[in-house]
């Protein structure tokens, strides 16, 4: 073997670096893997129970304008209690709603007659729930992992994204047409109840002694933060537009359907999870990037273009190699985004911080597939697809132009980055100081 394309290898393998060194992430990790299976079959099951229950468009693509709002007031209030509260003890609670809720849909499904009003509210508080509890998700991450090994971490956890993303959905599309939809949510309350036992085992995560309490004016202290920061708007802002513009889930029953394939939706739900597990599998060359935010522009670019040629293409595998390509250009944003997040923001912030990303890499699918269902309805689902990701690619670029400070990024010399990186080492040398990263 040459030189050369050793040096390619070790460019592309995985760094295992944050498993090996952090008991805390081992368990999320585990834990995520397991959940994110049984969430992955309910987010098939749901539009498809949907469909069968109203065959509408519309009905589908509001299943996510309902969960839009509780996803803005929780999310904003999650990261404030993340920095308030003890991060463990907000995750454990939230999973235990998270159960009763997957347990809701599955009685509902259970009845004579399933009543659609419970899609929507029970996945309104469902995304409530999930809500409170991703920003301490998120902000636990720079209290377990060191500050060198995040964008390892970041691969890491997109690559268990992507475990339940391709199996799950293919497995999903499986059971409900063949078993039904009840079946899928027994199987998702079962994953939240195996999740509840491994997160129990996480050490306690408190907040610094002297950090606010979850207040309006927290909320709005984080939020002065974030805007004071183009570099951060603009991680936030590129991956709405390309979300608000080219996600088109909601389409895919019908896109099945329409390409004469509609055993194969399942399929389709996992096309961009399939390209998205590429990406990490191979993703060790993101650890060396420094310029994330030119990244992140060139990558949702790149999202909008493959979801455009999709909605031209008549081949179903044709199709599923566009996705593939959509989910790997968005998991390369993702990766990127996060790495500037977790190696830039304070730890007395990161809570909040990560509730403004929710909003960010949440509300984006959200109003992509409302979106994409009012656009089918006038036009058809491959007039909704292709305009959308032509819409996508135009107004990222614009983005990339008005936002210099973020298209310019380099984590070498960013001044938040240098400041983050020096606290880190301050702590590790200081065991007992704030902020210190466990083994």
């Amino acid at each position: 073997m040459s030189d050369r394309l050793k040096r390619l290898l070790r460019h592309l393998a995985l760094d295992l670096s944050p498993l090996r060194d952090s008991r805390d992430f081992r368990l999320v990790m585990a834990s995520g893997i397991i959940t994110m299976f049984g969430t992955f079959i309910t987010a098939v099951a749901v539009p498809y129970q949907m469909k069968e229950l109203t065959g509408s468009y519309v009905a589908v693509g509001l299943v996510s304008l309902a969960e839009f709002v509780p996803m803005v007031v929780c999310g904003l209030w999650g990261g404030a209690i993340a920095d308030a509260l003890d991060r463990r003890k907000i995750i454990l609670l939230s999973e235990l709603g998270l159960t009763v809720t997957s347990a809701m849909l599955m009685v509902n499904s259970l009845l004579p007659e399933p009543q659609v009003w419970v899609l929507y509210v029970v996945g309104a508080v469902s995304m409530g729930i999930a809500c409170l509890q991703r920003p301490s998700l998120e902000a636990l991450i720079p209290r377990v992992v060191r500050h060198d090994q995040l964008g390892a971490a970041a691969v890491l956890t997109s690559l268990r994204w992507n475990f339940g993303a391709i199996t799950a959905p293919a497995l999903g599309g499986v059971l409900v047409t063949a078993f039904g939809t009840a079946t899928a949510y027994a199987l998702d309350t079962v994953s939240f109840v195996l999740s509840l036992l491994l997160l129990w085992r996480i050490r306690a995560v408190p907040p610094a002694e002297d950090a606010a309490p979850a207040s309006l004016k927290s909320l709005v202290e984080g939020l002065r933060y974030a805007v004071g920061r183009r570099d951060l708007m603009g991680t936030y802002l590129v991956d709405i537009a390309a979300m608000v513009f080219a996600m088109s889930t909601a389409l895919f029953p019908f896109l099945a359907e329409q390409l004469g394939a509609p055993q194969a939706l399942g399929l389709l739900y996992s096309a961009s999870a399939v390209g998205s597990l590429i990406a990490s599998l191979t993703g060790g060359w993101t650890s060396r990037v420094h310029r994330h935010g030119l990244g992140v522009i060139v990558a949702a670019a790149l999202w909008g273009v493959s979801m455009a040629l999709a909605a031209v293409i008549p081949s179903i595998w044709a199709v599923f190699a566009c996705l593939a390509l959509a989910g790997a250009a968005d998991m390369v944003s993702g990766i990127f985004r996060s790495t500037m997040w977790n190696q830039t923001i304070p730890n007395e912030l990161r809570g909040r911080l990560a509730g403004i990303e929710l909003l960010s890499y949440a509300s984006g699918p959200m109003l992509g597939n409302a979106r994409a269902g009012l656009m089918a309805q006038a036009g058809g689902a491959r007039f909704s697809l292709g305009v959308g990701g032509l819409l996508c690619v135009a107004a990222v670029g614009a983005l990339g132009l008005a936002l210099p400070a973020f298209r310019r990024y380099d984590a070498r010399t960013d001044e938040h980055a240098l400041a983050e990186k020096a606290r880190r080492a301050e702590a590790a040398a200081s065991p007992h100081a704030e902020g210190a990263v466990p083994a």
